[in-house]
């Protein structure tokens, strides 16, 4: 990392027209040195910041004195997270599914990171494999909370072999550790088949309800694999391991409920969907907000789309709350471009695959007859990947052309980053009448709303 560069500053703040300006390096302050964008708000939390700055191509650091409230913002924008060094991961997870993505794409998509200070941050899932003793006080001196922990299995040696890693078999002593101190933790299992599944996965969820009772959640996700996957025992669930899933999720959900008074176990939408089930109502995630982690996003979704109240919240982690903290790959902005909805075109949604029938149910039932849906078929990652959070640019613009047809084509947010797809394509290089909708219910209904309801015959 390069250390805590200041990306913007915010007009009229007490940090305004003190002569700081973006690019300059956060050397101190109050005399520490800052590793993390946790520190950094600690320390400009009281009403007198010292800072020592270092101003590129100066060989002196400048010291600037700023007085302000107690607990005021500064109102500096830090350009990362963490200034000393991401903690990467030192796994190599059969399942991981950036050694599934193919080579070329930008080099920000590679990077694993297995840092505790990014999963409160932002909610990243951590193995804790490289987590330590300083790190476990620094948490709960610091009321790090939550936590979200990649779990994936709780027999140890099975843990080491699906993490490739000797420690996976101890790592999550860091849990019991946690807990212990009150801290609270949401739990993953990456389910894949007849790896952890069956009962393994029988073994994991029982030994959570006796062992680590006190974790917030345990979401079980299925596995996802691309076409580059080289693991030739990693596959797609089938329609019946689908099901079982969600049949023992079911299960000890009605015995954690009458052991803890909460469900504690979650499937993921995309296993109902693997499973042809119906995803549940949103009354079954009142005591959660796993979204993110596509539990019960589906439900939230729909809620939104009828009520047109957002109740779909997409961001976990802390660092809304925390001062300067800049969003993260996926978090960062999505939209920068704004782009003018015809009108007078027929409107039709571009989505994934595992959309596609969850809109098409929604928008007949609101009578939004002249919107049609087409699939994006994931031709570029292939495999099972049919989420709209994984469509590309270049899939998109195949779709548009097979169509052949002159609409305005609307595609969700979700699948962009700054303007960019995830196989580099940009928002600017899409050719026909291309709108971006934010990936809520809301949204996507006042959008609709605003078109021009045409007849049928129409295209």
């Amino acid at each position: 990392m390069s250390g805590a560069l200041i990306s913007a500053i915010t007009r009229d703040s007490p940090a305004d027209s003190r002569g700081l300006l973006v690019g300059d390096e956060l050397v101190s302050i109050n005399g520490r040195e800052p590793t993390d964008i946790i520190e950094y708000q600690q320390l400009i939390d009281g009403e007198r910041v010292d800072m020592l700055v270092q101003r590129a191509n100066e060989p002196l650091r400048r010291r600037f004195v700023i007085t302000k409230d107690a607990g005021q913002p500064l109102g500096l924008a830090i350009d990362s997270a963490v200034f000393d060094r991401i903690r990467t991961c030192d796994n190599h997870c059969t399942f991981c599914f950036i050694y599934q993505l193919p080579k070329g794409l930008r080099r920000s998509l590679y990077v694993k990171d297995d840092d505790f200070r990014l999963s409160f941050l932002y909610g990243n899932y951590t193995t804790l494999t490289r987590f330590t003793e300083f790190d476990l006080e620094r948490v709960i001196s610091e009321a790090l909370s939550p936590l979200y922990v990649s779990i994936h299995t709780t027999n140890p040696a099975l843990r080491a072999a699906m993490l490739r890693n000797p420690r996976g078999a101890t790592s999550l002593r860091w849990l019991d550790e946690l807990l212990r101190a009150d801290i609270e933790v949401h739990g993953q299992v990456v389910v894949c088949p007849g790896i952890n599944d069956s009962h393994e996965l029988e073994r994991t969820i029982e030994d959570v309800l006796t062992q680590y009772r006190q974790l917030a959640s345990l979401s079980l996700v299925p596995l996802g694999i691309s076409d580059f996957s080289s693991e030739v025992e990693m596959r797609s669930h089938t329609i019946d391991e689908a099901k079982q899933v969600v049949e023992l999720v079911e299960h000890y959900q009605s015995i954690a409920l009458e052991l803890l008074g909460r469900p504690l176990v979650f499937a993921s939408d995309e296993f109902y969907l693997q499973a042809e089930l119906p995803t549940p109502q949103s009354t079954s995630y009142v005591t959660v907000d796993l979204v993110e982690n596509g539990v019960g996003l589906v439900a939230l979704f729909s809620e939104s789309f009828r009520t047109q109240v957002d109740m779909t919240k997409l961001g976990s982690g802390f660092f809304q709350s925390v001062d300067g903290a800049p969003a993260l790959g996926y978090r960062a902005p999505r939209v920068s471009l704004v782009s003018d909805m015809a009108t007078n075109i027929r409107p039709t949604i571009l989505t994934g695959e595992y959309a596609a029938p969850i809109l098409r149910n929604l928008l007949d039932e609101a009578h939004f007859d002249h919107v049609d849906i087409i699939e994006v078929h994931n031709r570029y990652f292939g495999g099972n990947i049919k989420v709209a959070g994984l469509m590309t640019g270049s899939d998109i613009q195949r779709t548009i052309d097979e169509s052949g047809l002159d609409r305005t084509y609307l595609i969700p947010d979700v699948c962009l980053s700054e303007d960019v797809f995830l196989d580099g394509m940009t928002l600017k290089e899409l050719t026909g009448n291309v709108h971006v909708v934010e990936t809520t219910g809301t949204a996507l209904r006042n959008t609709l709303k605003h078109s021009v309801n045409l007849t049928a015959t129409q295209s």
